[in-house]
């Protein structure tokens, strides 16, 4: 407890510590701490689960120490945090996991501390704008829901989908957009609801929205908020279905879980590891798909057909090879404007995927 408070009430080592901001990214001596920050607790079954499992492979490496903190707000509070990481355990490698950690505060602290690596989740960095010392990673993980709309696009029987969501960031809607349009692959008038809490972690929310479409005859539920567990749990006793988000809660709801996509951080970390071992220059722009290992399939739980695990299947091993796109024209909105247009196809890599701010044909909920 009393380093958790240190580290947060250490901002003047900022300015102690940026007399050595002129020092080039080298990173010749060993240990090397690393830094992970979390937004909530490390066991939430979901997004920071996902980033502390990564963490906790880390510790099992040679020459490695990490430190970590969690529960930290997207406040002021992560730049003190990340202050006291550099400042009491010498921190040259940070992960700052949550999406709001990056504007403004990355982007205040990192300046001041050109040889330390910083590395965001989810965040969009821009040459010539951002600093060299800061980095952005993500998985497509889009490609796992997709894979998840399959399934629940065979499994449905109303023919109506769940989904609870945090925040129509692009993240989120791309997630959103690939599960509807797995189903609709399937069975082309299936429509997926859509509801907002307005934050990562609100779980009398996520209990309330999941129930109120339980109640309208969704049969199907998936999210993408922190901690899956309450949508999870709350859908079983529904008596409902559910594919997971972030890491796999199979084991919190055994028959009610057909899959999951879940992360596979370690990857990345291990990509911004190894340059900073060997002092090559900060990778800032770092993304992969279920090819390059960046994320992953939940097991299929008992419920699932032997139809659905196929198509699943075979769509995943097309996406693997990269001859599968899931973003191609004619694309309309759910307000019937054409946001792809024909012969037109947005590659995983597409920059315009990540600026993505509509909801697709089939979605029932508002993007704004």
């Amino acid at each position: 407890m009393n380093q958790r408070f240190n580290r947060r009430d250490t901002l003047k080592s900022l300015a102690a510590l940026s007399a050595f901001g002129a020092a080039p990214l080298a990173f010749a001596q060993k240990p090397l701490t690393i830094g992970v920050i979390y937004v909530g607790p490390r066991d939430d079954y979901g997004y920071n689960q996902a980033q502390a499992e990564a963490a906790a492979a880390l510790k099992k490496m040679a020459g490695i120490k990490v430190v970590e903190e969690e529960n930290v707000p997207e406040t002021v509070a992560v730049q003190k945090t990340m202050a006291g990481m550099i400042a009491q355990d010498g921190a040259t490698l940070l992960f700052p996991t949550s999406f709001g950690y990056f504007d403004p505060h990355v982007l205040a602290v990192a300046p001041k501390f050109a040889d330390v690596r910083f590395a965001h989740c989810g965040g969009l960095w821009a040459e010539g704008k951002h600093p060299k010392n800061a980095a952005s990673y993500f998985g497509y993980i889009d490609e796992c829901q997709y894979l998840n709309g399959v399934v629940a696009g065979h499994m449905t029987k109303g023919n109506k989908l769940g989904f609870i969501a945090a925040k129509p960031i692009p993240q989120v809607l791309r997630n959103i957009n690939a599960f509807t349009l797995g189903a609709r692959s399937v069975k082309p008038n299936v429509t997926t609801q859509v509801i907002f809490t307005g934050d990562w972690a609100l779980p009398v929310k996520e209990a309330e929205a999941t129930n109120s479409l339980a109640d309208q005859g969704v049969d199907v539920f998936t999210m993408h908020v922190d901690g899956p567990k309450v949508v999870v749990e709350t859908a079983a006793r529904r008596g409902k279905m559910v594919c997971g988000y972030h890491a796999s809660q199979a084991k919190l709801a055994p028959q009610a879980y057909l899959t999951g996509a879940e992360w596979n951080w370690i990857t990345a970390y291990t990509a911004f590891l190894e340059a900073a071992r060997s002092g090559k220059p900060h990778p800032n722009f770092v993304r992969g798909g279920l090819k390059e290992g960046f994320v992953k399939m939940s097991s299929y739980g008992p419920a699932v057909t032997d139809a659905a695990k196929k198509q699943a299947d075979t769509i995943k091993a097309q996406m693997v090879a990269g001859s599968f796109d899931i973003f191609k024209g004619p694309l309309k909105d759910n307000k019937g404007a054409t946001v792809i247009p024909a012969g037109t196809t947005h590659k995983q890599r597409d920059i315009e995927l990540e600026k993505m701010n509509y909801l697709v044909e089939g979605v029932i909920g508002n993007a704004a």
